[in-house]
């Protein structure tokens, strides 16, 4: 009995066991949308995921568990309707003496150039982004005339008339092909980089979002608001993929990530140095100041306009600092002489030697040691983990959620305020390693953005400090002290290029009696 029991035991388990289900490889998987017709949302949404997520999946990562399964299902059934609706078709025998024919594939990318990988012969014309014409090859993503000569022109009708155009985020973007110059006639100029860009503006997602909050909670205020600061997460997840479409490059949700990036333990943290600023003077001018302590508005908002990798981090040691690249740099920074007077650019360490810092920090410093500030030496790079940056990965993003948010001060509209706020800067926290976002992986972004709102507070102390106030505090993002007339120095207000008042007290002793000042109110 008891071993009977045993094998039963044993068969319950074995049945228990389901395989993963198959799936194509990535280019497959993406050659059958693209086949299909179907956009990166479309899909998307039937899956219950991002687009950003789908991306993933068509350039390498594997989805796992019941999505998986219905990830699989989808590209089953997508293969057999093609398959269906095109028939296998007809291998024809080479003619004696003649090499084989290349393998016909619709929509099938040309591989006899450079450019190859960036180029696809159309099915069905679509209309060119320079000209509006229709066009039969898709260069980069974007439909476009080959021929120069045919751009502007009106060509043949096409045989079916052309779907309605879903914008597709390219893989990877190039240059269109280089125009060969005719006899007489001078070559076009170059696309610029507004052809690559969508014609019209992002959806108002923000302000649909809000309208359909206070409808469905009657007019209340506050549970409208908690309602949208609760989904502020999945919410900017969408207004990212709406500000990315028809952009020049693929935004990677999950690529692989080297060790200094990874926490070390569960409740941990990884090797990665902010530079956040904790620094109080540590001695006032004598007598008694009145200080004040000014808000930053908007830090992590202004924050992610910083130079940011577009693909996967990629290993180097014993180059200089390449500034069309980004990442994390392993470096010895120089000593810091001015503790007395401004903050150490690197925050507040315990130990000295080589850290891990981004590079937002790096380039503070390089700038700090170079000849219009000459503050300190410039930091020594040992190894770093980069990829091919920009500054704008993220800027339509970013100016999304600043025009609602101007629009939301001048309307005193406080919903909107604070789930633009809650967007931003859950967005910012939730990016790296977090349990609130699978939709998005990039600790390396994350750690930027921080430590670039780091950086723009410590060039604001900078600032008032070569304008003549004193500096008296920095903490953290948004948050500066000065001793002085501020108003010379920085604009009051609400807006991200402004500053307001956060607090008013004295601090010093007074000159009769060297007491300190009581800092509170009475």
């Amino acid at each position: 009995m008891s071993g009977t029991s045993d094998f039963d035991a044993i068969d319950s388990l074995l049945d228990s066991v389901a395989p993963e289900a198959a799936l194509p490889a990535p280019d497959a998987r993406r050659d059958l949308r693209e086949q299909a017709r179907l956009s990166k949302a479309q899909v998307a949404r039937a899956l219950g995921v991002s687009p950003s997520t789908l991306a993933a999946w068509e350039t390498g990562r594997d989805p796992v568990g019941d999505i998986r399964k219905k990830y699989a299902y989808f590209l089953d059934g997508l293969s057999a309707k093609l398959l269906a609706a095109t028939g296998p078709e007809p291998v024809a025998e080479p003619a004696a003496g003649q090499p084989e024919p290349a393998e016909p594939t619709s929509g099938a990318r040309v591989d006899d150039d450079a450019d190859a990988d960036d180029v696809e012969m159309l099915p069905v014309p679509e209309p060119c982004v320079l000209c509006g014409q229709p066009a039969a090859q898709r260069v980069a993503g974007f439909a476009q005339h080959l021929d120069p000569a045919d751009c502007g022109q009106a060509p043949a009708a096409p045989a079916a008339p052309a779907p309605a155009v879903v914008p597709q985020t390219p893989k990877r973007a190039r240059p269109a092909p280089r125009a060969t110059r005719d006899s007489g006639s001078e070559p076009p100029k170059p696309p610029t980089r507004r052809a690559f860009q969508p014609s019209n503006e992002p959806a108002d997602l923000i302000g649909k979002a809000v309208q359909a909050a206070l409808a469905a909670h009657e007019g209340d205020v506050e549970a409208a608001t908690a309602a949208l600061i609760k989904k502020a997460i999945p919410d900017a997840m969408a207004l990212l993929d709406e500000t990315r479409k028809g952009a020049r490059y693929d935004v990677i949700a999950h690529p692989w990530m080297p060790d200094v990036l990874k926490k070390q333990t569960s409740r941990g943290a990884d090797q990665i140095w902010e530079a956040r600023p904790k620094w109080t003077r540590p001695e006032l001018p004598p007598g008694e100041h009145e200080v004040t302590a000014l808000d930053i508005n908007g830090a992590y908002l202004s924050a992610l306009k910083t130079h940011l990798p577009i693909g996967q981090l990629e290993h180097s040691t014993g180059f200089d600092h390449d500034r069309r690249r980004a990442g994390v740099h392993l470096i010895t920074p120089a000593h810091w002489d001015h503790d007395a007077e401004l903050p150490n650019p690197l925050g507040q360490r315990d130990e000295p030697g080589p850290l891990w810092v981004t590079e937002p920090t790096l380039r503070l410093l390089q700038r700090l040691s170079g000849p219009k500030h000459g503050l300190c030496d410039p930091p020594e790079i040992h190894e770093s983990y980069t990829s091919g940056a920009t500054e704008n990965l993220l800027e339509k993003f970013r100016i999304a959620l600043k025009d609602a948010r101007d629009t939301a001060l001048a309307e005193q509209d406080d919903v909107t305020l604070e789930y633009v706020k809650a967007m931003y800067s859950k967005f910012v926290s939730t990016m790296g390693e977090s349990n609130y976002n699978r939709e998005l992986y990039r600790p390396d972004w994350m750690h930027l953005v921080r430590s670039q709102a780091f950086a723009n507070l410590w060039m604001k102390a900078l600032k008032a400090y070569d304008e003549g106030l004193t500096v008296v505090r920095a903490m953290g993002t948004d948050e500066l002290h000065v001793i002085g007339d501020w108003r010379r120095v920085f604009p009051e207000g609400r807006g991200v290029t402004e500053v307001k008042v956060k607090d008013v007290y004295t601090a010093g002793t007074a000159p009769d009696d060297d007491v300190v000042t009581d800092t509170e109110d009475e």
